[in-house]
């Protein structure tokens, strides 16, 4: 049960209209975080103008990206997240086995020399509220400058995602629909 209430599908309001006519195009209705969002449009108009280049304008590689935000997941406690992007994660080349290993990423041989960097990145951001300059230093070393903007924004973004999730209790008190996903996010998270 959400914390608010979300406005309708079919709102017609001038700020909302441009983001939710991309859901109902598609014959889609808005996600409810976005139905939430909604109340306070100029917030929510915001929030897409950072999400969508972020998802669909980055250079960098789609799946170290999804890797990062499962990881973020993981570190919030977000499982609402988590189930959401599994499937984008998987489908961009993310294998369920690096998924089952995320707390092991430093050592686990399911992950490259480059994904463990970027993951140390996520977890100095995370757990220690910014990355070091020796993270950042070795994160330059092997992505572009733009790269490394990408790579620090999606790992700040997405805790920024699962923070208000949890806080408007998005997702709250549910499971996620699928069992080997909420096996593996609550043994990460156990």
């Amino acid at each position: 049960m959400t914390r608010f209430d979300p406005v309708s599908p079919d709102v017609d309001h001038p700020i909302l209209n441009p983001i939710f006519d991309r859901f109902r195009d598609a014959d889609r209705e808005p996600p409810e975080l976005y139905r939430i969002l909604g109340i306070a449009p100029a917030m929510l108009r915001a929030w897409v103008d950072m999400a969508w280049p972020l998802r669909m304008d980055a250079t960098s590689s789609r799946a170290l990206r999804e890797l990062m935000i499962m990881r973020v997941a993981v570190l919030t406690n977000a499982s609402f997240e988590w189930e959401a992007h599994w499937p984008a994660a998987t489908s961009a080349g993310v294998r369920v086995a690096q998924l089952a290993a995320l707390n092991d990423w430093a050592t686990s041989e399911e992950f490259s020399p480059t994904e463990r960097i970027a993951l140390r990145i996520v977890d100095e951001m995370i757990i220690d509220g910014s990355a070091s300059a020796a993270a950042v230093t070795e994160l330059r070393s092997e992505f572009s400058d733009g790269e490394c903007i990408e790579l620090i924004l999606t790992s700040s973004y997405y805790s920024c995602v699962s923070h208000t999730l949890l806080s408007l209790g998005i997702g709250a008190g549910s499971q996620p629909f699928d069992d080997e996903r909420h096996e593996i996010f609550a043994r990460l998270t156990d």
